[in-house]
């Protein structure tokens, strides 16, 4: 298979400390794989880096078999494509306004077709002429979202498939959007786009992904299919909670249904009251 995006002995560092430590990561085209693991495990870190939005202390990142400090910005914007967690609009820009955003310099019918495709896509084609700051926060994250997409759909018209870079797509969403933005990634997928998503609802992870990377500690401690990396031992040991990791029958696709914190006992406590 042919690589997209790889990695090899990456670090960040924040002063003395390693927010990424010497993790090697080798995806795919085509490749679907979560980030997940506990706050403070680097994974954002470790995606911003993948992405060229910091730069590492050491290790290389290679896109599409290049070194990534080889990449002008254009070119990496037609080729890897980035969705932040939290992104800000200082203006009162109108919906349809950020969304063609992600075209940069085209335009015409063409892009004007997929700014609407891509409203639809995710429930928003009737807020086309809204101020996007009177949206909610859930409402904003399927816009940019969208407007990643239109991006995405630019890009790979030009250079073919691309790398798709999400952080918390869904972190906003109710249930029914947060399915479509999986059932959104998926498609892309299917068609050579490479993607590399950080979850925290590891049942969103396991339906999203085909591997899992499990971090801790700024350091891959697990990665491979759901049905391999999303168990018991790891939600133990990784993230500290005591679960049954079951099995769909239908696809063995894990989820996960946690009892309790490992390292607390709360019905000891009681509730809590002021005196």
């Amino acid at each position: 298979m042919t690589t997209a995006i790889e990695t090899s002995g990456l670090c960040v560092r924040a002063g003395a400390k390693s927010l990424v430590d010497h993790v090697s990561l080798s995806v795919a085209r085509g490749e679907t794989v979560a980030l997940v693991g506990p706050n403070g495990a680097g994974k954002s870190t470790l995606l911003r880096a993948l992405g060229g939005e910091i730069t590492p202390a050491s290790g290389i990142v290679t896109l599409k078999g290049r070194n990534l400090n080889t990449w002008s910005s254009r070119d990496l914007a037609f080729n890897r494509f980035v969705l932040s967690q939290n992104v800000s609009v200082a203006f009162p820009f109108l919906v349809h306004e950020i969304v063609r955003m992600g075209a940069g310099e085209q335009g015409g019918a063409a892009v004007d077709t997929l700014v609407e495709l891509a409203l639809a896509e995710v429930d928003l084609e009737d807020f086309h002429d809204r101020i996007i700051g009177t949206l909610s926060g859930g409402e904003q994250q399927r816009v940019h979202f969208a407007r990643v997409m239109v991006q995405l759909a630019c890009g790979e018209k030009r250079y073919g498939p691309g790398i798709l870079l999400l952080d918390e797509p869904t972190a906003s969403l109710d249930l029914c959007h947060q399915l479509d933005i999986v059932a959104a990634v998926q498609s892309r997928a299917r068609n050579g786009t490479t993607v590399i998503a950080i979850l925290h609802d590891l049942n969103l992870a396991t339906l999203l992904a085909n591997r899992v990377a499990v971090l801790a500690a700024g350091r891959i401690m697990a990665d491979g299919p759901p049905v391999e990396t999303v168990n018991d031992r790891i939600l133990r040991e990784i993230f500290g909670v005591v679960s049954a990791a079951c099995r769909i029958p239908d696809n063995a696709a894990p989820f996960v249904l946690p009892h309790a914190a490992r390292k607390y006992d709360h019905s000891a406590i009681g509730p809590l009251t002021f005196d």
